[in-house]
């Protein structure tokens, strides 16, 4: 069933002026040293097992040594732009241990191992091919979500921040069955706001292994969040039912946990929670937020047929006739978060 949710592969959607000059409003357009076409051209590769000697789907790029040394120098140079004031003083301290390649996925990114040689500390971000659809995703997690987004785009490349956490299918498998009764009952909680904050802001496909899973220790307790990491199915899809984390068949162990320990009193009172937080989000970042919604309702980020099957789902849906009005998958989410701003206006 859940196979056919979705269609075989994303296109890569162009950004338009208009979203160039939202990008450079937000300082998030910045020139960079290195493009993504730069690190397509390695010249051999291994594959990257995990700790269990399975495949991870990523090989490890090897690169000519007259290239190595400036691709090297060129992806701290990113990394410090990134993070830091992007000054050239401290790219000594910094060492590329791994350049790492994604098979799988419509992204197609590279994966960057950064290393600080002064205490051993690292980390990651990575390097994809810009899509359109994909930094609206960015920027409406940037905006809607509890998390900020860090990300840098320069023409046709996008660099991103690694999330940390520990990926959603790893989680369940290995994580979720040695949790105490008061671990699961808050996993439970956070999946049902995680669910309505994609269905409300429809960012889809949020299957278990494109999210992370956040423990965070407190005084005596550990705490959970969950938090997307994939973001290419911005407003892509014309079933509703992507947008709904629930009805992806990896999720069931999630879902089955929400069943059994959560009463239906305490899921809609978890609902309302998050409704309420996003309605706020909207309303302290409106001129953000109305800036970039215009710029995807000028764009087009899917098919004409994906706008019309989720125009009408939504009505459905929602019992809002308004979404018949709308001509582009900017306007059904302009659409969807007026109404869940009007409703939180209409209660208060």
């Amino acid at each position: 069933m859940e196979q056919k949710l979705m269609s075989k592969k994303k296109p890569t959607f162009q950004i338009n002026v208009q979203l160039q000059k939202y990008l450079q409003t937000y300082n998030r357009n910045t020139k960079i040293p290195v493009s993504y076409d730069d690190l397509l051209r390695f010249s051999g590769s291994i594959v990257v097992y995990d700790r269990h000697d399975e495949d991870t789907l990523w090989v490890r790029c090897y690169y000519p040594d007259f290239e190595r040394e400036e691709i090297d120098n060129s992806l701290k140079r990113v990394y410090l732009i990134l993070h830091s004031d992007g000054r050239s003083e401290h790219l000594d301290f910094l060492n590329v241990d791994a350049i790492d390649y994604c098979t799988f996925g419509n992204s197609k990114p590279f994966r960057i191992k950064i290393r600080n040689v002064l205490n051993d500390n690292f980390t990651y971000f990575y390097v994809k091919k810009a899509d359109a659809s994909r930094i609206y995703g960015l920027d409406f997690e940037h905006i809607l979500s509890p998390n900020r987004i860090n990300f840098l785009v320069y023409k046709d490349t996008l660099i991103e921040e690694h999330i940390a956490g520990i990926p959603g299918d790893v989680f369940i498998k290995e994580e979720l069955p040695e949790c105490d009764s008061r671990a699961q009952t808050e996993i439970a909680k956070q999946f049902v706001k995680f669910n309505e904050r994609c269905t409300l802001r429809l960012l889809g496909d949020m299957r278990s292994y494109n999210y992370v899973v956040i423990p965070t220790h407190d005084f005596d307790h550990v705490d959970y969040k969950i938090r997307a990491i994939d973001f290419d199915q911005q407003n892509y899809e014309g079933n509703l039912k992507v947008y709904q984390p629930h009805f992806f068949k990896e999720n069931r162990p999630m879902v089955n946990l929400v069943s059994e320990r959560l009463a239906e009193s305490s899921i809609e009172q978890y609902r309302k929670e998050e409704r309420s937080q996003v309605a706020k989000r909207l309303i302290t970042s409106e001129k953000r937020f109305r800036m970039l919604i215009r710029c995807m309702i000028k764009d087009t980020v899917s098919s004409q047929d994906n706008v019309n099957q989720l125009r009408s789902e939504l009505v459905t849906y929602t019992k809002d006739i308004r979404f018949k009005r709308c001509k582009t998958m900017g306007h059904i989410l302009k659409t969807a978060l007026d109404f869940v701003k009007r409703n939180y206006l209409d209660i208060e």
